[in-house]
Parts: structure tokens; sequence; C-alpha cells
């Protein structure tokens, strides 16, 4: 089997970071990707809203580097998350990232500025300067 996922997108809200008993640093923030579907002959814009969890010194540097907004390229696996509610029976896919990039404008259409997915290296990585505005593809 199979499963990989690579996202780019803009955070929706500041990441979340906590820890575990272990001391394992747990960042969880929700990306928005933008793309153009063709709909009855007519381009339209559409929006998915995806939650990310990332573990490690890359969940340390999102929770200091990344912000509402930002860009991101996010490389990980696809995730059921389940639990109970009320009585209810709840589900909801996740991506458990291997990779967080952070995106910059500096950089030409989907390049990493960044990349925090290196962990030997993400102890020296300053935050990038600017954000994108750009759709991801």
């Amino acid at each position: 089997m199979f499963n990989k996922i690579i996202l780019i997108g803009n955070l929706t809200k500041d990441p979340e970071l906590r820890y575990t008993p272990q001391g394992t640093a747990v960042a969880s923030f929700r990306i928005a990707v933008n793309s153009k579907i063709k709909q009855q002959g007519e381009l339209k814009d559409e929006t998915l809203f995806i939650g990310v969890v990332v573990f490690g010194k890359q969940a340390e540097s999102a929770g200091q580097y990344l912000s509402k907004g930002r860009s991101v390229l996010v490389e990980g696996r696809l995730q059921e998350r389940k639990w109970e509610s009320e009585g209810q029976q709840k589900s909801r896919m996740e991506v458990v990232a291997s990779s967080v990039r952070f995106l910059s404008k500096k950089t030409g259409a989907g390049e990493a500025a960044l990349g925090a997915g290196d962990s030997a290296s993400t102890e020296d990585i300053a935050p990038p300067e600017e954000t994108t505005d750009m759709e991801p593809f």
C-alpha cells in the first residue's frame, strides 16, 4: 500500500504547540488549499480545509515560525482519527506530516524557501521574511 500526500496551502490560524507526557513536541494546524475546477464549462475556485499534525523538532519550528496566513508545503500521509461524542461515532481525515516547508514570495512558483523537514538542519533555520498570495496550482 502507498499513502503519501503533498499539499501547498495557507494556515487558517496559528499552530497549536503542545507536548506529550514523554516530552515530544506536537503541533496542529489547518491549511486552506485552493484549486480551480471546471464546472459546467466555467472555472470555479474550490477551497479545502485540511488538518495537519507534525511531531518533534519540526513541530517546534512550526510553533515558533508559522502564523495565520503563512504558506507551507506539507508532505506526509493521510490518517483517519476516530472518536465518540455524545454517543455518536465521529471521524476526520488529517495529514500526519513528515515534512513541513515554509514558502516565500522570493522563490519561484511552488519552490520551498526553507526546508523545516530536514531534521538535522531545523535548529539553524531562520523564518522566511514574506508570505505568498499565489494559488498552489
